[in-house]
Order: structure tokens, then C-alpha cells, then sequence
């Protein structure tokens, strides 16, 4: 068994290490994101929902500083990848509000709790999405960057 598995991540080493610093990076986002939402709901400054709409405008900034430069070292100028990023992140956005709304306000779980499900399942959105859309390499653009090396 054992064997096994460590066949497959060697065949997949590539997608596991970048899977592994996606969950890194966001961890750093997601504590950025929950200390937000935390602070904005323990102070009443805004119920669930608009404190963690909040708390993701602060994660997706660390987010995508992190993820653009160490978990897929895009080949895209920030012109390119930041508005592709944007459209990932307002997809999120909205599965963030309606998550927390029906979590948090229609089935009552503590805030918290709701915000976990909430990111855990938002994540398998925008893992698939930042990897196959918004930092995806340009063609060609890797090989022209190590040729200047």
C-alpha cells in the first residue's frame, strides 16, 4: 500500500506540491478572511454574511499576491492574470454570501462553523479555477522566460 502511494505522488508530485502551497497560501488568506469576519461580528460592526463578504475582500488580496507569485508561479503580467483572478474571486464572492446566508442565517450554525463549510467548499471552486483559467501560462511564455536566464 504504502508502495502504492508513494508511486502515485511521484507521478503527481507536480500537482501535490502545488495543491499543497495552494492550501498554505490559503490558510495565510483564510486567517486574514476569519479574523475580519471574527472581529467585525464579536465588535457588531455587521452580522455573518457582511463580515465574511469583508473578510473575503481581505483574503482574496493576500490570496492573490501569494498565489500569483509561489503556487503558480504565473507567466501572466498582472494585467493579464489580475482580471481573470477577479472574475474567479466575484464567482467566489457570491458562493461565499449565499453559503453564509443559508449556513449561518436559514440553518442557524454558529458563524464560524458556517464559515469552514463555506471555505472548504469554495476552495474546490477556486483551486480548478486559478489552475486551469486565471494564472494558466500563456503558451510558450515559460520556455521564453528560461531562455533569458
Amino acid at each position: 500500500m504504502f508502495a502504492l502511494l508513494a508511486r502515485l505522488f511521484q507521478e503527481h508530485r507536480a500537482f501535490a506540491m502545488q495543491f499543497a502551497t495552494f492550501v498554505g497560501v490559503g490558510l495565510t488568506a483564510a486567517a486574514g478572511h476569519f479574523a475580519t469576519l471574527a472581529f467585525m461580528v464579536e465588535h457588531e460592526f455587521a452580522g455573518p454574511v457582511l463580515a465574511s463578504l469583508s473578510g473575503f475582500i481581505v483574503g482574496s488580496i493576500i490570496s492573490y499576491i501569494l498565489n500569483s507569485r509561489f503556487t503558480f508561479e504565473s507567466t501572466r503580467s498582472h494585467a493579464g492574470a489580475l482580471p481573470r483572478f477577479a472574475a474567479v474571486a466575484g464567482i467566489a464572492f457570491v458562493l461565499t454570501g449565499i453559503l453564509m446566508e443559508l449556513l449561518a442565517n436559514r440553518l442557524g450554525l454558529y458563524y464560524l462553523l458556517a464559515q469552514a463549510i463555506t471555505t472548504g467548499l469554495v476552495l474546490i471552486w477556486t483551486f480548478t479555477a486559478y489552475r486551469l483559467w486565471a494564472f494558466a501560462h500563456k503558451a510558450g511564455a515559460r520556455a521564453e522566460r528560461k531562455g533569458e536566464r
